[in-house]
């Protein structure tokens, strides 16, 4: 067994360092996985620079990581579904399995979730990490190690797609052409939406979203106000949008994504903004407008691989830059601060493509 576990740990803000780790110990149901491919989130980027989110605090340094694939190097005695070689996407949440919430299938919502890279948990930017088996995908021969790592935030798009009721004919509108903005946009699609409204600040983002097959785009204004956007919204759609999933979570946006949605449709917030804002509630409430949130994903790991291994969504195009896990650094500032039109960086554990049996 190999000895090197370099690991990306960050100790505080502004603080991210490369450390060598002890390999982990697997228990009789877990994985040892020979991690390849690591996609940086936007959460890993505000743990990076803000130290929290939400109740959320890094009190004691951090692996940083959860968007991620690897190679089972290693399998727990009662490992049934998995065997040495087997090239894995890792669902980074195992929750308790006991709860109310586990035991309805909720299990997103488990108070006691072990969430990869959420304090006080670590997270898988390393070259060896352990996870519960039944919490590992094994991919498909042509499905590579990157779309792989690319499942994570997919499942959040097909999460929020399904709480939005997305269906034949829908007409939506997504706020905000970030990552997770573009997976919506792109499971919307596949649930049968017609009609795609994108709005973004980066005019860069909108050109990805049109060319992933938005109907529409929209160049946002920093000094407009939601009610001054929601007219040039309107002059663009053929009909109030049904469905509105707000990606930013920004109090605009959120209070555009309202005022936006047609009566009785449904407005989904994916985007984690402040704990409290100013919203036009009596305007949902007049107009049955149900708010609903999201809490990452449930069940939805198995719908995200099989949307990419039937080729229904492409998720390749989200993959602007590439980095060596010693380059991570470099990988962290050019995700924060947008380098190049950085839409997603992969960070690279082992030499990239050195695990996809075909060629890509």
């Amino acid at each position: 067994m190999a000895k090197d576990n370099l690991t990306a740990v960050l100790h505080g803000i502004n603080d991210l360092r490369l450390e060598q780790r002890p390999i982990p110990e697997i228990s009789d149901e877990e994985v040892l996985i020979a991690m390849d491919s690591v996609g940086i989130c936007g959460s890993d980027v505000h743990y990076l620079t803000k130290g929290r989110i939400g109740h959320f605090v890094v009190t004691k340094p951090m692996v940083i990581g959860h968007e991620s694939a690897g190679v089972v190097a290693k399998v727990g005695s009662k490992v049934k579904n998995l065997v040495v070689g087997d090239r894995v996407a890792i669902e980074p949440g195992v929750p308790c399995y006991k709860c109310d919430h586990c035991k309805q299938g909720s299990y997103n919502l488990c108070p006691d979730m072990a969430f990869c890279a959420t304090p006080p948990y670590d997270g898988n930017l390393t070259r060896y990490y352990k996870h519960a088996a039944d919490f590992c995908f094994k991919l498909p021969d042509h499905v590579s190690m990157e779309e792989g790592a690319l499942l994570e935030p997919l499942s959040v798009g097909v999460h929020a797609c399904k709480r939005a009721g997305v269906t034949l004919g829908s007409k939506v509108l997504i706020l905000g052409a970030g990552p997770i903005g573009l997976v919506s946009l792109l499971v919307a699609q596949s649930m049968g939406a017609t009609e795609i409204l994108i709005t973004d600040l980066v005019q860069q983002r909108l050109d990805v979203a049109k060319e992933l097959g938005a109907t529409h785009t929209l160049l946002l204004k920093r000094d407009e106000t939601s009610e001054q956007t929601l007219e040039r919204v309107r002059k663009t759609m053929s009909a109030q949008p049904d469905i509105s999933i707000d990606c930013c979570g920004a109090e605009s946006s959120t209070r555009l994504s309202i005022f936006a949605t047609r009566s009785g449709g449904v407005v989904v917030i994916v985007g984690m903004g402040p704990a409290e804002m100013n919203l036009p509630l009596f305007n949902a409430l007049a107009r049955e407008v149900d708010i609903r949130g999201i809490f990452r994903y449930c069940n939805d790991y198995s719908a995200a691989l099989a949307l990419v291994a039937s080729g229904r969504v492409n998720v390749k195009r989200l993959v602007t830059h590439h980095f060596d896990i010693t380059e991570t650094q470099k990988a962290f500032e050019t995700s924060r601060d947008g380098l190049d039109g950085a839409i997603k960086v992969m960070i690279h554990v082992q030499a990239r493509n050195a695990n996809n049996p075909i060629k890509f």
